[in-house]
């Protein structure tokens, strides 16, 4: 009998069991090989063999803990300065390891509260930020609740742990259902009136470039970041996502002409093999700390593995020209999904940047849903029947929308044949909208 206590990123859903995996294929309990097309923890795909041997050569290191020196944690942060951070010299300060995506915002935003003094932290709508300490407050999407979600209801969502406010989402699309006719976003000035009161006491404004299928310009970074230095309140680029290639260059906020002062990474950061994440600090923060001890300590964060796992990583980007090679792919998925959404009535907006795409529904608005449902939502019905026809296609338990974030390795025929996949997936949902409509 298992006794691993199963979670679904909404109630009652159950995931089909890996085996294993190879390129930008999982492998299936069942003997099928579907394509991976969107896991962004695993940007180099499955098993490359750069990254496997690497990790091999450090399997036989000594286990060092964060409070003693270690070469190859010096060597991992000169690669990440040196590759990610090329061109960035002006700005960047320091480098600091930890676990994950959720350790690394929960310990940004609390070294922003201690270095201003201020409580409060600001966000902006639909915010994923991780689910640990101040990283869960600010995860302000319904649905990300860190709770429980009971499909008859019951619904149990603890309460947040820090004030915490929210700025309006940046706004936009590749594709907008409508034409012409479709409602267009309001002048940003007029979506941000308001956001400087909210700054005023805030420690830190902390903004992510994917979640909730928004990602932003360069325009909307920048007021923000405007707004937080003129209210004393620190910046922080939340690149867990997309840092290190996935937004089709290093870092997502070089859209932008503002640089942040806290940057945090995570997810792809060890190639899709090892959990690790940093905080990158601005040469004005990092100088704030001169001669100071941040008191916060984790025994396994710059673990020789991980450490490993990092500067492989980077040589692999930086020898496969991935940051090129997503930025060219982007041209191709900006492409195809425009054209799908205008064959299917069921796609209401799309919008992404290099290889992390957004494809919404029409439904019901998400601002009411906890992921309680009896059923299984729409997002979640078009992603089990693309995986029928052969692809992973995520939702992240969402309501109405499904995203692709498949490997950056992946090739121009895999990458046509998953958006086929969910060309094709999309006549469910087509089926469901139309029957909708007729009886309204």
């Amino acid at each position: 009998m298992a006794r691993l206590l199963r979670t679904g990123l909404n109630a009652g859903t159950a995931a089909p069991q890996v085996v294993g995996g190879q390129g930008v294929y999982f492998h299936l309990s069942d003997g099928r090989k579907v394509l991976d097309g969107s896991n962004t923890g695993g940007p180099l795909g499955h098993g490359h063999p750069r990254l496997a041997e690497a990790l091999r050569q450090a399997a036989g290191l000594p286990m060092v803990n964060e409070g003693w020196s270690w070469q190859g944690r010096d060597e991992a942060a000169e690669s990440l300065f040196e590759i990610g951070l090329a061109g960035e010299e002006h700005w960047a300060g320091a480098v600091r390891f930890c676990l994950s995506g959720s350790e690394a915002n929960d310990l940004a935003l609390s070294l922003s509260q201690a270095l201003t003094g201020r409580k409060a932290i600001a966000t902006r709508e639909r915010a994923y930020h991780g689910l640990v300490g101040l990283s869960r407050a600010v995860t302000v999407q319904p649905h990300w609740h860190g709770g429980i979600a009971a499909p008859n209801g019951g619904t149990k969502v603890p309460p947040p742990g820090a004030l915490v406010h929210v700025l309006p989402a940046p706004e936009g699309a590749l594709y907008l259902a409508g034409g012409s006719a479709a409602p267009r976003p309001a002048p940003l000035e007029q979506r941000l009136a308001g956001a400087e009161a909210k700054l005023a006491d805030s420690a830190a404004i902390i903004v992510d470039y994917t979640q909730g299928g928004f990602y932003h310009d360069g325009d909307y970074q920048d007021a923000v970041a405007r707004l937080a230095r003129k209210a004393g309140a620190l910046w922080i680029a939340d690149e867990v996502v997309t840092g290190l290639g996935r937004a089709g260059r290093p870092f997502a906020f070089q859209g932008g002409q503002s640089r942040p002062d806290v940057v945090t990474l995570g997810k792809g950061l060890g190639g899709g093999m090892v959990s690790v994440a940093a905080i990158v600090l601005s040469k004005d923060v990092a100088a704030e700390l001169s001669g100071r001890s941040w008191q916060n300590f984790g025994t396994l964060r710059g673990h020789p593995m991980a450490m490993a796992a990092v500067s492989a990583y980077l040589a692999i980007v930086r020898d496969e020209g991935l940051f090129a090679r997503v930025a060219a792919l982007e041209a191709l998925f900006a492409r195809r999904l425009s054209e799908i959404a205008a064959r299917h009535p069921s796609v209401a907006r799309v919008a992404g940047k290099g290889l992390h795409w957004t494809v919404e529904l029409h439904g019901p608005d998400w601002r009411d849903w906890l992921a309680d449902t009896p059923e299984p939502p729409i997002a979640s019905r078009v992603a089990a029947d693309a995986l029928d026809r052969g692809a992973v296609i995520g939702t992240s338990g969402e309501q109405v929308s499904l995203f692709l974030a498949p490997p950056l390795v992946i090739s121009d025929a895999e990458a046509e044949q998953l958006l086929a996949i969910l060309d094709d997936s999309l006549g469910l949902a087509d089926r469901e909208h139309n029957l909708m409509m007729e009886k309204a």
